[in-house]
């Protein structure tokens, strides 16, 4: 990781998978800093001593650029809420003040591509067609606002990773996820990987060098699909 590898920065902190990261993280020894909205700070309160929260919108430059001055690694949840370009100015937010050797790993879902490789199984390209333009039209959530995001950070010269998620489910962890660069590959069939697993892969994924400039797509290590991979191997 970067040349500050003891403090890393959450954006997105207070949902789910930000919450497993910070366990993650602070099971490893870094030393965190939170950002989240000024209402959500409260669902923190168990991390209460142990990690510093800067309250604020993840979409402005002032309160990223406070959190991440130091930070030698930036894990970042890329939320398309509303219509606004909430993810894209998120992600840019982070592009521009993290340090210059700062590990940057987003987290955004299966229908980003990066090269355009990638075979998706009926069932979602389904949903993004039927609810993408449903929920944007409901101005609950904005998909395009993450391609966009995600655009932004595959054209930076900065350290990033893109961590595409499969479906998330809730349970005790099962190890660390496996991946593989295209949506398509028999290793990802079963389309399934705990919550907690997926923010694991994140924090690993700072110190992961093979990473670096990769958009890995991942699932479960212990899946159907990829235990079928590991026999076969």
């Amino acid at each position: 990781m970067g040349e500050h590898a003891t403090k890393v920065c959450i954006v997105g902190v207070s949902g789910k998978l930000g919450q497993y990261m910070v366990q993650h993280a602070l099971e490893r020894g870094y030393g965190v800093v939170g950002v989240c909205r000024e209402s959500s700070v409260g669902k923190l309160d168990r991390f209460k001593g142990q990690i510093t929260i800067v309250p604020g919108a993840t979409n402005d430059p002032e309160v990223i650029k406070r959190a991440v001055t130091g930070c030698g690694g930036v894990l970042v949840v890329l939320v398309p809420r509303g219509v606004h370009g909430y993810a894209t100015r998120t992600a840019q937010a982070v592009l521009d003040h993290a340090p210059p050797l700062a590990r940057l790993v987003f987290s955004c879902g299966w229908h980003i591509t990066r090269d355009g490789q990638d075979v998706y199984p009926w069932k979602l390209k389904a949903i993004v067609k039927v609810f993408g333009p449903l929920a944007r039209l409901a101005r609950f959530a904005d998909l395009d606002d993450q391609v966009e995001a995600c655009r932004r950070v595959f054209a930076s010269d900065t350290l990033w990773t893109v961590v595409r998620g499969s479906d998330l489910e809730e349970g005790e962890s099962q190890g660390l996820p496996v991946w593989s660069r295209h949506v398509g590959d028999p290793i990802l069939k079963s389309n399934l990987t705990r919550r907690v697993d997926f923010a694991l892969f994140m924090v690993e994924a700072l110190r992961d060098d093979e990473l670096v400039h990769e958009s890995p797509a991942i699932v479960g290590c212990q899946t159907p699909s990829a235990l079928a991979h590991v026999a076969s191997a």
